[in-house]
């Protein structure tokens, strides 16, 4: 791609992003959110691939569908209220739509069938930004309205993502499928707790954000699309696959690691509000995720098992690691002893 048009794009997403962050109105937000789908299209398709122009045409298509529903509640509550004002939304008929839309926008289940199928035909690096930095508006947005939410269906919700993204990672054998699961997974956390204790689920995605950039640009590094090829990393980069190792069971929430704090903090808020079987019911969906992570980790790092499978042998590259990389991967590997900083800070 033309490296201005690239940063064309880039812009635009900052742009889009930072207007749906610094917005009051309703539809100065759905400006941002439709800035920011038009600047990531030409990212998704930029191969030219059929796959990768069927992903940008679902993702295209998903994303017009919600943003016609945050127009839709956005309007509804005006028409009942008379407010335009993103905090003053409290028509219930416009809370259900607006939950179901950014729950689309963000892959929540009911509404994740678009987004493992987007992310397999996207690039490693733009499906680093679909993972992180498209989630963020929508994110931001239940987060302004999270006391007008209903308690109910975000629960529900969540604890369907926890369930459905640990089981249908389970079978995959592509890595990003894997991520757009875990992805999913992750989400039903952060959805859970939103209610209850909104800054914990703006804490849940900055360290799942980070973590999650960690993993994306080791594997692109190793140019790793699926199990098979992640096998032969070990003899080109030992020492990057170690670290992925830690970092993948950081991602799983395993104490020492920073993956632990986000879901430590999110059980202990939940058994304070009484919701003690709902807490149970998440930590255990949590060992569904565990095991996949675990078969990346295995694949990765442990060892080399019998397979089958033709794949090509790729050449050994002696490309220096970026120092991104490095930093990320120490960040979400460590921050576990500073939890009590951090969470002062958020």
């Amino acid at each position: 791609m033309n490296p201005q048009a690239k940063l064309i794009f880039i812009t635009s997403l900052l742009l889009g992003t930072t207007i749906t962050l610094s917005s009051n109105h309703w539809i100065m937000a759905w400006t941002g959110l439709e800035i920011n789908t038009l600047a990531i299209l030409p990212l998704i398709s930029k191969s030219h691939h059929p796959r990768a122009i069927e992903a940008a045409t679902k993702y295209f298509l998903v994303q017009a569908t919600a943003s016609t529903l945050v127009l839709f509640a956005s309007m509804t509550n005006a028409w009942a209220t008379g407010q335009w004002d993103i905090t003053q939304l409290t028509h219930p008929a416009s809370c259900m739509i607006l939950t179901s839309a950014l729950a689309m926008k963000l892959g929540l289940v009911p509404f994740h069938f678009w987004f493992p199928e987007v992310l397999q035909g996207s690039p490693l690096i733009t499906g680093l930004l679909l993972s992180t930095a498209m989630k963020f508006p929508p994110i931001t947005l239940l987060f302004m309205t999270s006391p007008s939410l209903n308690p109910i269906l975000l629960t529900t919700m969540a604890i369907l993502s926890a369930a459905l993204g640990g089981w249908m990672g389970l079978n995959q054998t592509q890595t990003r499928k894997i991520m757009a699961f875990s992805s999913i997974s992750h989400l039903g956390w952060m959805a859970m707790i939103l209610v209850y204790d909104p800054k914990l689920t703006l804490l849940n995605f900055y360290l799942y954000t980070l973590i999650t950039a960690a993993v994306f640009l080791t594997l692109n590094t190793i140019k790793a699309l699926n199990l098979s090829t992640l096998m032969t990393t070990w003899t080109k980069t030992p020492s990057l696959s170690a670290t992925l190792l830690l970092t993948l069971l950081s991602l799983a929430g395993l104490p020492p690691l920073t993956g632990f704090l986000p879901k430590w903090m999110i059980i202990q808020e939940l058994t304070k509000q009484d919701m003690t079987p709902t807490a149970t019911i998440m930590a255990l969906l949590s060992l569904l995720s565990l095991f996949f992570y675990l078969r990346l980790a295995y694949c990765a790092t442990i060892t080399l098992p019998p397979h089958t499978t033709n794949h090509m042998k790729l050449w050994h590259t002696h490309k220096p690691t970026n120092a991104s990389v490095a930093l990320l991967v120490t960040m979400s590997t460590l921050l576990l002893p500073i939890s009590p900083m951090i969470r002062t800070i958020i």
